[in-house]
């Protein structure tokens, strides 16, 4: 019976203290960056970032396929993250991606915009690497990322062949990171 209590004790206080978890505000997931989830809406954003400065912009040409981007500045106007919403001008939309400009957002591993590539191979698996005009992209599906790297990081005989298959052994360890997405929808 004492066992009982003090497992039941254990217990509560374990799930207290799990509960009462504080949600890092520059903390990625696959399904997370800081508050922001897979799920809000564009019109829930005021409530999820309550005190930077939200900032939209609207196309104006949607024929040639422009999505609106918002910004999200801090409160010295500094940029964190630029969001695209899956749909067009529609509050109710959720985000498509979320691009990372801020280095206080990092991965539970802490990988950052300031990370190099051996810092992405060294902490995930990579699922695939295209091959692009003036970059790569380096997808790591556990966490629906896609990391792009200049080609001007890469070796001179690997920057201008397209059709060339780039490997993780291609690509540098101290190649920098351009861009960093979080992919949604």
């Amino acid at each position: 019976m004492q066992k009982t209590i003090i497992y039941l004790l254990f217990s509560i206080l374990v799930c207290f203290l799990a509960c009462n978890k504080v949600q890092d505000p520059f903390e990625i997931s696959k399904q997370h960056v800081g508050l922001l989830t897979d799920s809000t809406q564009v019109k829930d954003l005021e409530l999820v970032f309550p005190n930077d400065s939200i900032v939209k912009r609207i196309g104006g040409d949607e024929f040639i396929g422009n999505k609106n981007h918002i910004e999200i500045l801090d409160n010295t106007g500094k940029q964190l993250l630029i969001l695209e919403p899956s749909e067009a001008l529609d509050s109710t939309s959720v985000f498509q991606t979320v691009q990372i400009i801020d280095a206080r957002y990092k991965t539970d591993k802490n990988i950052n915009v300031l990370s190099t590539f051996k810092d992405i191979a060294d902490n995930y698996d990579i699922t695939r690497i295209d091959n692009l005009i003036n970059s790569i992209v380096v997808t790591v599906k556990s966490i629906n990322t896609s990391f792009t790297i200049d080609k001007k990081e890469l070796p001179s005989n690997l920057r201008l062949d397209m059709d060339l298959q780039i490997e993780a052994t291609h690509i540098p360890d101290n190649a920098k990171i351009k861009y960093f997405f979080i992919n949604w929808h």
